[in-house]
């Protein structure tokens, strides 16, 4: 008895799949999750109010560990830098120390906090605030510590 010699066709052409199944569901992931980020967007805002609120409580603090030892806030020209480099210009600290480790912070859309000294908004210390988002000053986007 004599054997076909059939051709053989290879498990790998009828199983795998082909580029453009591939493409078809990666193309549904990527929209799926792009989705998903637009409907994160509010709870992201939030999220960087809340991220801004707690930065600026922590510079509150610092600063009055600052007035104790220098004697007053540091000026607007001085700014949030006397907490981490000794201050030039005046009001010359009594005594300084670094209050604050590491690099100042910038609000988590990476904006610099506002401080001015004497403050606008209060004449008798200072003021010390976020532009939030849009990072212009004065609009209704600016976040102001509790």
């Amino acid at each position: 008895m004599k054997l076909q010699n059939r051709p053989r066709v290879s498990l790998a052409y009828k199983t795998g799949f082909t580029l453009m199944e591939i493409m078809l569901v990666v193309t549904i992931i990527a929209s799926l999750a792009g989705l998903a980020i637009y409907k994160l967007g509010p709870a992201l805002d939030v999220a960087g109010i809340a991220a801004a609120r707690s930065d600026l409580q922590t510079l509150r603090t610092t600063l009055l560990s600052y007035r104790s030892m220098a004697g007053s806030f540091p000026s607007t020209a001085q700014r949030l830098q006397a907490l981490v480099k000794h201050p030039e210009g005046e009001p010359k600290p009594l005594m300084w120390q670094r209050v604050f480790e590491g690099e100042m912070k910038q609000d988590p859309w990476r904006h610099d906090f506002v401080y001015r000294c004497p403050g606008e908004k209060n004449a008798d210390s200072y003021d010390l605030f976020s532009v939030g988002k849009d990072g212009i000053v004065g609009t209704e986007d600016d976040i102001w510590p509790n």
